[in-house]
């Protein structure tokens, strides 16, 4: 027995509105069409749904969310599609709001950063409240990119007078003195991610004129023993790599008017056999401390390629089996 067909509308006045909602060769219209089994169709300047009566109840919820993301950053991507969709079906489209409201920074080249799924407005929320902040999850969910955000604004803000940005050098199967140049040289490859983002962030000029004032400083892990850090915002990145004694005496120290965001991927540890990370044990130790808060991003807050996503559910499975 078949179910009775329902017709919904919404009248779209906007092409570029169609345009983005429909996107190219209409591939966004037909993930909506065979995530929910309705066929959707333009007809006089409206948007018609055809379908049973629930999903189109579901899908007219859809259309005007993804309206509302377009009218917002003016286009509409593969994933931010994919993530109001897994949203509508939990029925918490609600919190779309919150996310589209919420701009951490404008980059050099006018990119607005927001937050992009609700495990990252929830990281971006606790670093704003608490001063100590691990944001622990898989590749792909902005744990680093977003610190660097929030650093940049809080420079910008004058609420700290440096950012200081380290990683550990862990030597994957090569040993740093049978590399060719300098120190520098040497710790550079480790380091290559956050110049990176710093880049995209700040724009070449002003990210080189605040390296060479040393308002911004990028170096590894072991250059931070014996320092004290204050009115700072310091970023720890592939915390998974640190030792407990490394994690310990990063922070450690943490100064006055600083902040500190420790982020890492507790999956991907390369440290030698039998080491434990620093990042695992330190959330048994710190748990419960106010001031200090851990925040687990997960494969739905995944912002990369859809594939990464299914590559890691991939790797779970196995894992599992």
């Amino acid at each position: 027995m078949t179910k009775d067909k329902t017709e919904r509308q919404i009248l779209i006045e906007d092409n570029g509105v169609i345009s983005e909602l429909f996107g190219k060769f209409d591939e966004n219209i037909k993930i909506i069409e065979d995530e929910f089994e309705v066929e959707l169709v333009l007809r006089n300047g409206h948007l018609v749904i055809v379908g049973d009566d629930t999903s189109t109840e579901i899908v007219e919820k859809l259309i005007y969310n993804l309206i509302e993301i377009i009218y917002s950053q003016k286009r509409l991507n593969k994933q931010e599609l994919r993530y109001t969709i897994e949203l509508v079906k939990k029925g918490k489209e609600g919190q779309l709001k919150d996310l589209l409201s919420d701009v951490v920074c404008i980059t050099a080249s006018g990119k607005t950063i927001k937050p992009k799924t609700i495990g990252q407005k929830l990281y971006i929320d606790s670093i704003r409240k608490n001063d100590i902040v691990f944001g622990i999850g898989p590749a792909g969910t902005g744990k680093t990119y977003l610190a660097m955000a929030m650093a940049v604004t809080a420079f910008k803000n004058k609420e700290v007078n440096r950012i200081i940005l380290t990683r550990p050098a862990v030597e994957a199967g090569e040993s740093l003195g049978f590399l060719p140049g300098d120190l520098q040289e040497k710790v550079d490859p480790y380091l290559r991610p956050i110049y990176d983002a710093l880049f995209d962030i700040l724009g070449g000029e002003t990210y080189t004129k605040l390296i060479e004032k040393g308002l911004i400083e990028v170096a590894p892990l072991a250059y931070m023993r014996g320092r004290t850090l204050d009115n700072s915002y310091v970023i720890l990145d592939e915390a998974q790599n640190t030792t407990n004694e490394q994690m310990k005496m990063f922070l450690t120290r943490i100064g006055f008017g600083s902040k500190a965001i420790i982020t890492g991927d507790i999956t991907q540890t390369d440290l030698p056999r039998g080491k434990t990370s620093g990042l695992v044990t330190v959330s048994k130790i710190l748990k419960g401390i106010e001031g200090i808060d851990f925040v687990y991003l997960t494969k739905h807050d995944i912002v990369r390629h859809p594939l990464v996503q299914k590559i890691i559910e991939a790797y779970e499975r196995h894992e599992e089996s």
